[in-house]
């Protein structure tokens, strides 16, 4: 069929052919021999049909010939095609089984891994709505010129469709002989193999369908697995990338200071007549000043660090003065303390001009500076959470992240651990709730909530500020655990005798091995100290666990003031 097919194209092109290059001759002869050339292009269309006829006749007859063996040969072949087509529908129906189901075995394992596939997506959709807005100018640009080349080709496409016309036209004809030996030809084949178009059609799709969903498949399942192999190479190397940039401190925190003399004889002076001036700095301070024999030096026991450094800035100051006795030791205390106060607002600032941080609110940079003087875990609360806002800096770069937002939810994360109020909440819910009280970003509330699981994470820097937590926490050195549990033992020692009636003031030393209970001498008589301290001694005994024992002094003194006018 093709062959006949070709050969009344050629026949019909020759025809053509032979047409335009008579009009063209004749179209080419001077206008003084009109005559002369309407004959001669007559001449040659006449030349032209001949030879189109004679070409015609001899591609229709070698057609017929061919088509007689065309069709002897396909009917031996439509026997053994047949045959061979029975075996192998046998053996495709048991195939078929089989197929079915390794495709569902297939189909449950595509399933669970479009299901990973769907969550990266929608991790991904975030990144694409930036990619899909820095690329919205550009796309303007496109267009513009999309028009230019539109109108182009609108133009070009207007003549080929011209030209395809004239063509359809002298095809019309060609084709509707065409269809009517197709036709017979279709319902040959039909008769032969027992078959319709329609049902070979549907066995044909049917098979490649098959072929389509095993490809399919294990195309997804190479993708997965090359997804998840790059995923945990990627993200190894941002994390490695970035602990490498991020230099820390390895110190821990302790409970000891070291207050250096210029020599032994201003011992004397600390520890006063019996005792009295170094008994007036331990309970304004609430330390323990251990004056031994080591040479040049005087040790500062306690384990809050702010008490310490009000000691030792106290005690600097006295030396530096040389009036030593309780009243002045208790003038000197009081105004390091508000010396302190200040210090906390300057480190507070300090921190975030280091950082880059701009526009937090004058509490919060409060609290940021009493970091300083806060440890976890042994680990200094301060150089942790600045530690932490580097690395979350330098991840969210990476990762294509706000850095802004990252560097300052990482150092407002641990910020509910330094709040004088101390509710019974985790420390994580509490410095959420104050990031919300002091208007921050809501990412940034969430970071600090979620960076213990205590909340949902719903935004995109909150895994990011748990994890670089944890790199922080987890390094070599970093954190010392008994200092924790030791450090809220000592607190729980101080709020149990704080609870009584007419203690002012209440002080763990000698590493919780005695505490110092303040009264007021006008509420309490030294017949009630006695019995105070028994009754401290026993609430510790029921409520708390500790090794060995602790030494409970009840310090009762009274003054008496006048003023002379």
């Amino acid at each position: 069929m093709p062959d006949i097919l070709y050969i009344i194209l050629a026949a019909v092109l020759a025809l053509g052919v032979g047409i335009v290059v008579g009009r063209r001759l004749a179209g080419k002869v001077n206008l003084d021999h009109e005559s002369d050339a309407k004959a001669r292009a007559q001449l040659i269309l006449q030349e032209a049909e001949a030879q189109a006829t004679r070409t015609r006749d001899e591609r229709i007859q070698q057609s017929k010939d061919k088509f007689r063996q065309l069709k002897n040969e396909f009917e031996q072949d439509s026997k053994r095609q047949k045959q061979e087509l029975d075996a192998e529908l046998t053996q495709r129906r048991q195939g078929v089984v089989e197929q079915e189901q390794s495709i569902k075995q297939l189909t449950l394992t595509t399933q669970r891994q479009l299901e990973q596939l769907q969550k990266k997506e929608q991790d991904l959709d975030a990144l694409r709505e930036k990619l899909q807005n820095d690329s919205a100018q550009q796309r303007e640009r496109l267009d513009a010129q999309e028009e230019k080349r539109r109108a182009t080709l609108e133009t070009q496409l207007a003549k080929l469709q011209q030209r395809e016309q004239e063509v359809e036209e002298e095809l019309e004809s060609t084709r509707e002989a065409l269809h009517a030996q197709l036709s017979q030809v279709q319902h040959q084949l039909e008769t032969i193999s027992g078959l319709t178009a329609a049902e070979a059609r549907e066995q044909l799709v049917e098979s490649l369908k098959n072929e389509a969903q095993i490809q399919a498949s294990s195309y997804i399942k190479d993708v997965v697995a090359q997804a998840k192999l790059s995923a945990t190479k990627d993200a190894k190397k941002v994390v490695l990338e970035t602990i490498q940039r991020t230099a820390a401190e390895h110190a821990i925190e302790n409970c000891v200071s070291i207050f250096n003399i210029e020599s032994d004889d201003v011992k004397g002076k600390i520890i006063g007549r019996e005792g009295r001036n170094i008994r007036a700095l331990e309970a304004a301070t609430g330390v323990e000043i251990i004056v031994d024999d080591t040479p040049e030096a005087i040790i500062i026991s306690g384990f809050d660090p702010v008490r310490r450094e009000v000691a030792r800035l106290s005690l600097h100051l006295l030396v530096k003065d040389g009036r030593i006795h309780p009243a002045r030791i208790e003038e000197i205390v009081a105004k390091t303390r508000k010396n302190i106060d200040e210090e906390i607002v300057e480190i507070g600032e300090r921190t975030i001009i280091d950082l880059g941080i701009h526009g937090l609110h004058p509490e919060l940079i409060k609290m940021v500076g009493r970091m300083r003087f806060r440890s976890s875990y042994g680990q200094n609360l301060l150089q942790h959470s600045r530690e932490v806002a580097n690395l979350c800096a330098t991840m969210a770069a990476e990762m294509g992240l706000d850095v802004k937002k990252a560097k300052r939810a990482g150092l407002l994360h641990d910020i509910g651990k330094v709040s004088t109020e101390e509710p019974e909440l985790p420390h994580a819910i509490l410095g959420m709730e104050m990031a919300k009280k002091y208007k921050e970003h809501p990412d940034v509330v969430n970071a600090i909530g979620a960076h213990h699981d205590e909340i949902e994470m719903t935004a995109m820097i909150s895994p990011l500020v748990q994890a670089c937590d944890a790199i922080s926490g987890s390094r070599p050195g970093a954190r010392r655990e008994m200092m924790e549990s030791y450090i809220k033992r000592l607190k729980q020692l101080e709020e149990t005798a704080v609870g009584f009636a007419g203690v002012l003031q209440c002080y763990a030393i000698q590493a919780g091995r005695e505490l110092r209970v303040m009264v007021n001498a006008d509420n309490v008589t030294d017949e009630r100290a006695q019995e105070l301290s028994y009754e401290i001694s026993q609430k510790i005994e029921k409520e708390m666990q500790y090794p060995g024992q602790i030494k409970i002094t009840v310090i009762r003194e009274m003054r008496a003031v006048a003023y002379a006018k």
